[in-house]
């Protein structure tokens, strides 16, 4: 679970507000609120504030009881709360994917729906799109097709957590740790 992951820790306080904690090499804990403290941390180039930090994200859907990403029920509030960022795949969203990419595919995106299909024949061992693995050439086609289409695909989600947050805020906040120097950080 998200909340045994990284380094930043997430703690409720009297006050209900979300606090954040970190341990320094030293031993000592940094704190404050925790939406300042995680943006710090992403924008930061301190290796003691880096080292082990994860930004975790989830994505859950109505499969089962979620209910919706503004009707939550406990299971999505645990959630809410253990992951920096959760997002909610609306059904209009899944309804899309499965009509472009599975139903009615165009050409070029046709071996995605032959190793969609071939994972679900009832042939033990012949699975090809599964969350554990996936056909080569389907995962490239699917990158493909996030990419050319991502404006329609970040429609397809609604933001769970943090409660103000948006598509292009954690957007930023993966380009921001994806360009630091790592390297030369550790």
């Amino acid at each position: 679970m998200a909340k045994s992951v990284s380094n930043l820790q997430k703690i409720r306080l009297r006050s209900g507000e979300l606090g954040g904690i970190i341990e320094l090499p030293d031993g000592t804990l940094m704190r404050g609120r925790y939406d300042e403290l995680l943006q710090e941390v992403i924008h930061t180039d301190s290796a003691d504030l880096l080292r082990d930090f994860i930004l975790t994200i989830g994505v859950v859907s109505n499969h089962g009881n979620w209910f919706t990403a503004q009707n939550q029920n406990k299971e999505m509030k645990v959630l809410a709360n253990a992951y920096d960022w959760l997002l909610f795949l609306t059904d209009t969203g899944l309804a899309e994917f499965i009509q472009d990419l599975l139903l009615t595919p165009t050409q070029e995106y046709q071996p995605i729906r032959e190793a969609f299909l071939a994972s679900y024949q009832g042939v033990k061992g012949q699975n090809q799109f599964t969350k554990v693995q996936i056909n080569w050439n389907a995962h490239l086609l699917l990158r493909d097709y996030f990419v050319k289409h991502l404006d329609k695909i970040e429609s397809w989600f609604n933001i769970v957590a943090p409660t103000q947050g948006t598509i292009t805020a954690l957007r930023e906040n993966l380009s921001t740790l994806s360009r630091k120097r790592w390297g030369e950080i550790f």
